[in-house]
């Protein structure tokens, strides 16, 4: 029956599913790409703090390793000594045990973000199901995680061995020489099979991060039946409705600001309202408005209508008219007919003025005295 299940699972996690799952804490996850992180992290910072970590252990070892009968005989000596040790491995492990911290707190922002949930610390007795255990135990995740520990011990191993068998003949001869130059020869000794084992894991990483996707999104996959039911779940969630409404209201003002530059004039309030107007002769039967706001609105429509060098007039009245009465993308009323056709008579009039040069003439003078009909300027008082 869990096969069939499975099979019927065809349809891609909508966003609500990948919600829900994410508050349940189930979030794809890479232990590869953390571990990855952190041996990065470890490996570049021992690299860059090589000399201060190799001043403090060698300063550390010294104090450890040498003393005499004055310091044997006086006991109350030991403590401070070994805390002076202590504190100078301390302020050398310091800067590496930060780095590691932060990079596995930074880490799952890769992959899954930060998720702080208490879902799954709530007792969940299908966990204890033990053929569910059993399926687990022999599903394709858990050959995929075995294979992969396989991969890893068997790298790590061979980098290890082969780091020793090449490397003999230099850690031998290391014991007759100095100290100093022993301890920095076997550091390079050390950073090169480190090296070399976390650029093997990289590879395990290209591997495991697709994987863990694929898993994540088929084990989020749904029913039709499920997305179906979503679906008429949704509809009814006035917060779903409410950022569909939203959603549409802001696409269909980037279409209303998209028009703008196409508009023969805009009328304005000056900064309450701004309607946009077109009128085409022999294509339209009446002016259309093609855009209008209020506010901050109002204000983008003005700009975008500079930018393009719309002509633009103050009318208050005649703004507000058009602004409450007329709908987006339809013709004004009638009632409006005699104060447009003053409006673009001017447009019409400055287009001619600017096109033989705007030289030794006086442009055309606005229109101030529109007659707008008082039951279309009902909100005068806004003004």
């Amino acid at each position: 029956m869990a096969e069939e299940s499975d099979s019927e699972k065809t349809e891609p996690a909508t966003p609500r599913r990948i919600e829900k799952a994410r508050e349940e804490g189930q979030v794809a996850r890479s232990r590869e790409l953390s571990t990855f992180a952190l041996l990065v992290t470890g490996f570049g910072m021992v690299y860059a703090n090589a000399t201060n970590i190799a001043m403090h252990l060698k300063v550390a070892m010294r104090e450890a390793f040498t003393f005499d009968r004055a310091f044997v005989l006086a006991p109350d000596r030991m403590m401070p000594k070994a805390m002076m040790i202590i504190s100078t491995g301390a302020t050398a492990a310091a800067p590496i045990i930060g780095a590691l911290y932060l990079a596995a707190v930074l880490s799952p922002l890769a992959l899954g973000g930060w998720l702080l949930t208490t879902q799954p610390l709530i007792p969940n007795f299908a966990r204890l199901d033990p053929i569910a255990g059993i399926g687990k135990m022999f599903s394709a995740n858990t050959v995929v995680q075995l294979l992969m520990s396989i991969f890893k011990c068997l790298v790590v191993g061979g980098i290890a061995v082969w780091a020793v068998v090449s490397s003999k003949d230099q850690v031998l001869q290391l014991f007759s020489e100095p100290l100093g130059v022993a301890m920095t020869e076997g550091a390079q000794i050390v950073c090169s099979t480190i090296g070399k084992i976390v650029m093997s894991f990289l590879l395990l990483v290209l591997a495991d991060v697709p994987w863990q996707l694929y898993s994540f999104a088929k084990k989020l996959r749904m029913t039709k039946e499920e997305v179906k039911r979503e679906f008429k779940e949704s509809e009814g969630d006035p917060h779903i409705k409410g950022k569909i409404r939203a959603q549409q209201r802001a696409l269909a003002r980037r279409r209303m600001m998209a028009n703008v530059p196409q508009a023969d004039v805009i009328v304005t309030n000056p900064t309450h309202f701004a309607v946009a107007l077109q009128y085409s002769d022999g294509a339209m039967r009446a002016p259309k408005v093609i855009a209008k706001g209020m506010d901050l609105v109002a204000a983008r429509i003005r700009e975008i209508g500079a930018e393009h060098n719309v002509a633009m007039l103050e009318a208050p009245p005649l703004a507000r008219a058009l602004f409450y009465n007329v709908d987006l993308n339809k013709e004004i009323p009638a009632a409006l007919y005699s104060a447009v056709a003053e409006v673009l008579a001017w447009v019409f009039q400055l287009r001619r003025w600017k096109a033989e040069g705007a030289v030794g003439s006086v442009a055309p003078v606005a229109p101030t005295e529109l007659e707008v009909p008082a039951e279309l300027d009902q909100y005068g008082s806004v003004a």
